[in-house]
């Protein structure tokens, strides 16, 4: 049975005919950019993230550069970032000027380990970025309790968890600002690249709304130096049909988890996906972590079914960020998660056959 990483047929085949009639109407309208689009989907997502705006963007990179700039941050500020995020998150910070302070993530879930944060704080830290790795919320209490301590900003980076929860609230509504991506891979996905900010600041939501145009409020008048990183009419029609739907397809992820986790069980080599009692899982990725990764992904590969890395090198061994001198070792945590890590495939409309036929063939599989 060939079983592949990723597939987005199912959910095409349920949205089809309502995304191809909000494009029909997009381009009827005659109006592509910031118009009544953008403006709805901005309400509806932000009902969903339980917070008073949405201000929606060219992607999940420049929600988070928009989200450092409209907080004032810039060289000589440092930012607190998981070590083992994706390097979107450390970018956003390279683009302001700021320092990246990395934090070792916790190893069981791989987020943002709170404990650590203190330690990392200086006179010059501006900001906290979480990231809600593979779709599980961090432990945003214990951060935002040191976010308040020591007078800092928090930036949630939510792109893999719509839909989450910690502690009952939704994740995209703790930080003061709060990035999404709606990258097409993503539980929320466009058909291209698109992106979001979530905030319940009204103030700050003005100056993103400048920010992402130009630096402009009025056509020609440019107040600050700002950006074209305007989320389009078209992507916006297409979220708002999905977003209906994201619920449905949250539970199915949930489900599939649920039958890799027991069919996974009493796996002595094999860590399966670890949640806080106190948090919600909407399994963006299924990861598994095993000392033979490599040879159980080639088994696997051998057997037709997709798998990925998510991710193979860490940002502190990344060439892009060889100039901050970090090396092999600082941050073991980090690395120990890259060379570990294996993405199983999940994906709404997978079947529970399908499931069980990875794991049978993971079993069948014998480490050496």
């Amino acid at each position: 049975m060939r079983i592949p990483f990723q597939s987005f047929t199912a959910q095409n085949a349920r949205v089809r005919e309502a995304t191809l009639a909000a494009m029909t109407r997009v381009f009827d309208s005659e109006w592509y950019v910031l118009g009544e689009e953008v403006r709805a989907f901005e309400a509806e997502y932000a009902a969903f993230s339980h917070t008073a705006h949405c201000v929606g963007v060219s992607s999940g990179l420049a929600a988070l550069h928009l989200a450092l700039l409209a907080l004032g941050i810039g060289p000589g500020d440092e930012v607190l970032v998981p070590s083992n995020a994706y390097v979107a998150t450390w970018l956003a910070v390279s683009y302001v000027g700021a320092t990246i302070v990395p934090v070792e993530p916790d190893a069981a879930t791989g987020n943002l380990n709170p404990a650590l944060l203190a330690a990392a704080i200086t006179p010059r830290t501006r900001a906290i970025m979480p990231v809600h790795l593979y779709g599980q919320a961090c432990d945003m209490a214990a951060i935002i309790q040191v976010a308040r301590a020591h007078n800092l900003w928090v930036v949630e980076d939510n792109a893999q968890a719509h839909g989450a929860t910690s502690q009952g609230q939704p994740t995209g509504s703790f930080g003061h600002l709060n990035a999404t991506s709606f990258y097409p891979t993503k539980n929320l996905g466009a058909l291209g690249d698109a992106g979001a900010l979530t905030t319940n600041d009204a103030a700050l939501v003005e100056q993103l709304r400048v920010l992402r145009n130009y630096g402009s409020r009025q056509k020609y008048q440019n107040e600050v130096i700002g950006q074209n990183a305007r989320l389009d009419e078209l992507q916006a029609a297409i979220l708002r049909v999905k977003l209906v739907h994201l619920h449905f397809w949250t539970q199915q992820r949930q489900q599939l988890a649920a039958w890799y986790d027991a069919g996974l069980a009493d796996i002595a080599w094999l860590h399966r996906p670890y949640c806080l009692p106190s948090s919600t899982h909407v399994y963006h990725l299924y990861v598994v972590r095993t000392s033979h990764r490599d040879a159980l992904q080639q088994h696997l590969a051998a057997h037709g079914i997709g798998t990925a890395v998510h991710y193979p090198v860490p940002p502190h061994l990344q060439p892009a960020y060889q100039h901050l001198g970090f090396s092999q070792g600082q941050f073991p945590i980090a690395e120990q998660l890259a060379a570990t890590c294996l993405s199983l495939p999940l994906w709404p409309g997978m079947t529970e056959a399908q499931v069980t036929e990875v794991c049978q063939t993971i079993r069948e599989f014998k480490p050496s």
